[in-house]
């Protein structure tokens, strides 16, 4: 959608400058002086010129396919609560990065650095527009007022610009007069702006009280992936299964003494990312599906409250929860540092291991216990049977794990905790 829409919004926004810079001239511009009317013919030419490019851009528009997606689009969204934490979440990134533009302008003062706060302030309240209707009805006068406050700066800078561009002006005196007219309506709109969002009565920290704390922003970047996947993952229900199971092994691990340590990794938040993303690939082609998972995974753009390294280590995770144990050979293997290396090995051993306890995708292996005998692992698994066809997957995909842990892995039946009356009439006895 965002490909097919840019030649026809480049084309309607060059338009649109010239019809909005004819406005300030007329707005601006002394009445009878020659500078105006000069300028006001050179925008007349370029209007119609824009007007010719973008009576073509609208002609070659796809139409038909536009109707599609806006058919498609409503049921997908529909799938995600407006208000919930994924659009807060997706609102704070926005924000965020807002904010840091904000901050930039006041300090450059640059044209270039207010232009691209305009453009975050934008994307910001389109978000919250769209997203957020509680938000939207407190806020939408306010990130109204500043995105025209914005826009207003920006459509001076590009008027002043054009007219130095052809030279519009007769002398230095109708020049430094234009100038000083700009600047002054210019100055008016930057304080405007700076008036409401500096202080301790800033608007940026009025919306940022409405939006996840810092202890909520990985459970929300957690969610977004999570709803990222449910999206491509044709079978999303065993995807969220394995990442219960990969929880509980984790902990178990970890209980035992066998714990993930790397200092620069939350490794669990690693391997639950990865077994929650683990299939996206699916929705594309089954056979090798795990390429595409990792492919799909490193594009993603890694939500607020997650750095592109940690997405990495869950895209290579999740390349290895089938087909070819990760080797230093593998490109992706040699891109990482060491010590990465040896977490990513430990974590597709885990991926590996419990997404093989839901092989046959009937919630047949609802949780794991973990304990460490006579040097040996054993995990018990309620629902597991040693006579069925699952089992030996698990034996085979047990593997890689017992390699990185080194030591041998047995799998049992968990037998269910006996029930109060039980335990009563045992003792009893």
């Amino acid at each position: 959608m965002k490909k097919a829409g840019k030649a026809l919004f480049d084309s309607l926004g060059e338009l649109r400058d010239a019809q909005v810079m004819t406005d300030w001239v007329q707005k601006l511009g002394p009445p009878d002086d020659p500078e105006t009317n000069a300028l006001l013919d050179l925008l007349a030419h370029r209007e119609h010129a824009h007007k010719l490019l973008a009576a073509n851009a609208v002609q070659s528009f796809d139409v038909r396919q536009w109707r599609k997606w806006s058919r498609e689009l409503p049921r997908r969204a529909a799938r995600v609560k407006r208000g919930s934490i994924v659009f807060k979440h997706l609102a704070l990134e926005r924000w965020t990065a807002a904010y840091d533009l904000h901050r930039r302008a006041l300090r450059s003062r640059s044209q270039a650095a207010w232009h691209e706060l305009r453009i975050g302030v934008k994307r910001f309240r389109y978000i919250v527009e769209n997203f957020l209707p509680q938000q939207h009805r407190q806020w939408s006068n306010d990130l109204k007022e500043l995105q025209d406050l914005l826009g207003d700066v920006h459509d001076l800078d590009v008027l002043w610009a054009t007219a130095i561009e052809v030279n519009a002006f007769a002398g230095e005196d109708s020049r430094n007069r234009w100038h000083a007219i700009v600047r002054e309506a210019r100055e008016k709109r930057v304080a405007r702006y700076e008036a409401k969002t500096v202080g301790p009565q800033s608007l940026w920290r009025l919306w940022r009280a409405e939006l996840p704390r810092e202890d909520q922003i990985q459970t929300a970047a957690m969610t977004r992936m999570k709803v990222w996947a449910s999206f491509l993952d044709p079978d999303f229900d065993h995807s969220q299964r394995v990442a219960m199971l990969a929880d509980q092994l984790y902990e178990g691990l970890r209980k035992v003494g066998l714990n993930v340590l790397n200092g620069e990794h939350d490794a669990r938040r690693v391997l639950r990312a990865a077994a929650l993303m683990h299939d996206v690939g699916r929705g594309r082609r089954e056979k090798d599906h795990q390429r595409i998972s990792y492919r799909l995974i490193r594009k993603m753009s890694p939500p607020l409250g997650w750095a592109a390294p940690d997405l990495q280590l869950a895209a290579v995770v999740a390349r290895f929860h089938r087909g070819t144990l990760p080797q230093s050979r593998h490109k992706l293997m040699r891109e990482l540092a060491p010590s990465d290396k040896t977490l990513v090995v430990r974590l597709a051993g885990m991926l590996r291991f419990v997404n093989a306890f839901d092989g046959s995708r009937d919630h047949h292996v609802p949780s794991l216990r973990v304990e460490q005998k006579n040097g040996t692992l054993v995990v018990s698994a309620a629902g597991y049977s040693p006579w069925s066809p699952n089992a030996e997957k698990i034996s085979s995909a047990r593997h890689l794990l017992e390699l990185v842990l080194r030591r041998p892995i047995l799998v049992k039946p968990l037998k269910p905790a006996p029930s109060r009356a039980a335990r009563t009439q045992s003792r009893s006895r």
